[in-house]
């Protein structure tokens, strides 16, 4: 086995994360070669396996699990099942491992108990709030999807990792994402990406004033939250909601249990390189709690987890993954966002397996030791 460093393009100067790995099979793999796996993934955030295509789904379920061997749940449970929520439309169990879900573009015949299935690459049009022109799009601008952590972040804690495998990348065509708000700013990417970002960099890059802040804040998270924005749209940047009122009521949400409502830190703390992340998934979130004190406004809470959020998807501080067949890409959940790029034509395939577990364990707040640095006089 041997790690390497990914080849980045000079631009990406704030992508300092990532690593690749060549010459392992994760069929036969050792326990000696995961607990190298392991740490490699929480070191470098995203760990890109290269050649893995003969990788059952069996296998890739174990891989999973062995990362968080108590658990058992698929991350989203079942509510991902619901016809309304905002990502029951991409994913589909595979019927032998219900914990890896098949997603992608265009139709799968036979495919491990699946006869015949038509995936849909999710597509801006359906959640951001503006779209692309059809002519923008011909000439091969796109989007970033949405931003998020893979968690349902009610009931269930999110996955430690997640898993994705390239079955099928679709053809090798570059796109241009633009974020369209007025920044000018602009990435070339390969059609169909999988675009990352560190929340450790989001966290270094904050000024004094909001690392200070972001200490003193918990994140309160939606009931049911994606049912809870199933009207909702999305900014052009695909990081959160605009706030347009769109949200369901409680009285158009399945019943709610308190004790389900997740409340947690806005800074996580890795569990093996010490760090600090900024690990917020702005879509979800229903309020801030600042100094035990909640800010009770959406509008307010939103403008400030974007001016919080922003600077982190710059394009110097993206990695967009260049897909091979036969990638198994690891990445810490719990330490990066991640967004689905792409605008994809009828006669495009992509065929992916992802595989995430809902956790038993909380995420870890940063100790009153790890906040010393960084307390400003009030």
């Amino acid at each position: 086995m041997q790690f390497r460093n990914i080849q980045l393009p000079a631009s990406q100067t704030g992508v300092d994360f990532g690593m690749e790995l060549v010459g392992c099979d994760l069929e036969n793999l050792t326990e000696e070669q995961f607990k190298e796996i392991e740490k490699a993934v929480y070191t470098h955030q995203v760990l890109v396996i290269r050649d893995q295509g003969h990788v059952s789904p069996e296998t890739q379920y174990k891989l999973t699990k062995k990362f968080d061997p108590e658990v058992d749940t698929y991350g989203h449970g079942t509510s991902h099942q619901s016809k309304k929520s905002v990502i029951a439309r991409d994913l589909s169990p595979l019927p032998g491992v219900p914990q890896v879900q098949l997603l992608g573009h265009g139709t799968v015949h036979n495919h491990h108990g699946i006869e015949e299935r038509k995936l849909n690459h999710p597509s801006h049009r359906s959640f951001h709030q503006t779209q692309l022109s059809e002519e923008d799009e011909k000439a091969g601008k796109t989007r970033f999807y949405r931003w998020h952590m893979d968690a349902a972040l009610y009931e269930l804690n999110p996955p430690l990792i997640t898993t994705l495998f390239a079955v099928q990348t679709p053809e090798h065509r570059r796109e241009l994402v633009v974020y369209d708000d007025g920044s000018d700013q602009s990435m070339d990417v390969q059609l169909g990406t999988t675009a990352f970002i560190s929340g450790a960099h989001a966290f270094d890059i904050l000024s004094p004033e909001m690392k200070d802040l972001a200490f003193r804040t918990q994140v309160k998270y939606a009931a049911h939250p994606y049912l809870w924005i199933s009207k909702a749209r999305a900014h052009s940047t695909g990081l959160g909601i605009v706030s347009e009122g769109r949200e369901l009521p409680k009285e158009e949400l399945p019943p709610i249990k308190e004790e389900a409502i997740k409340i947690y830190p806005m800074l996580w703390k890795n569990p093996v390189t010490g760090k600090i992340h900024l690990q917020v998934h702005p879509c979800a979130v229903e309020d801030l709690i600042i100094d035990g004190k909640p800010v009770g406004d959406l509008n307010k809470v939103r403008e400030l987890l974007y001016k919080i959020q922003r600077p982190a998807i710059n394009p110097e501080n993206v990695l967009a993954h260049e897909w091979e067949n036969g990638d198994m890409v690891i990445f810490h959940n719990r330490g990066v966002l991640h967004s689905v790029v792409g605008s994809l034509r009828d006669d495009d395939k992509r065929v992916y397996h992802q595989c995430n577990l809902a956790s038993a364990k909380e995420p870890q707040a940063p100790s009153e030791e790890d906040r010393k640095p960084y307390i400003l006089a009030h």
